[in-house]
């Protein structure tokens, strides 16, 4: 029998997908939760590279992270100077021809405009960002912007859950998924 895990890796496998990238952002650990829910680490257990759009506060979330996949993180505006010494403020990655960026806050509450042009100055087919806590999948014509939103801290609690985030990635196409936890 297959498991629902193996069922959805066969599946993954089947459909032509290679590459699986775990986002998450505004952890706020140890300020508004002691440590990283248990089942981001189950939804990350079979990534290729996990994307962390900033607001850390304690860099250990990286060293947590980094027991799964290799960690691409921004600071945000809740990290301090150690973080923010660190960590640029846009980063990213390339899996196959697609450019995946990253940045805690893009201008997302004031619409599209300021997030199209960090994704064309960078060219950036995906925009991963942060900050607002609230998971968000927008499609802009070929690009995608995506919020994970937040696995300890979602606003607003009464309307939001806890989330995080996967792209599953294959040459030909991003498939974004926003997963409540």
């Amino acid at each position: 029998m297959i498991s629902q895990g193996s069922q959805a890796l066969f599946e993954l496998r089947k459909s032509g997908f290679a590459k699986t990238v775990g986002l998450i952002a505004d952890t706020h650990i140890p300020v508004r939760a002691r440590e990283i829910p248990s089942k981001v680490f189950k939804v990350f257990e079979d990534v290729d590279f996990i994307i962390h759009a900033g607001d850390l506060v304690d860099l250990s979330v990286i060293d947590e992270l980094e027991r799964l996949a290799p960690v691409l993180a921004v600071y945000g505006n809740m990290d301090g100077p150690e973080i923010r010494g660190k960590l640029p403020k846009v980063n990213s990655l390339k899996v196959f021809d697609w450019k995946i960026g990253v940045t805690h806050n893009p201008g997302a509450l004031f619409g599209l405009k300021k997030m199209r042009e960090i994704a064309e100055q960078n060219g950036f087919n995906v925009l991963v960002y942060g900050h607002t806590h609230n998971p968000s999948v927008k499609w802009d014509k070929n690009t995608l912007f995506i919020n994970p939103g937040s696995p300890t801290n979602p606003l607003p609690p009464f309307i939001t859950k806890p989330s995080i985030a996967l792209l599953r990635i294959s040459k030909e196409k991003i498939m974004p998924e926003i997963i409540h936890i």
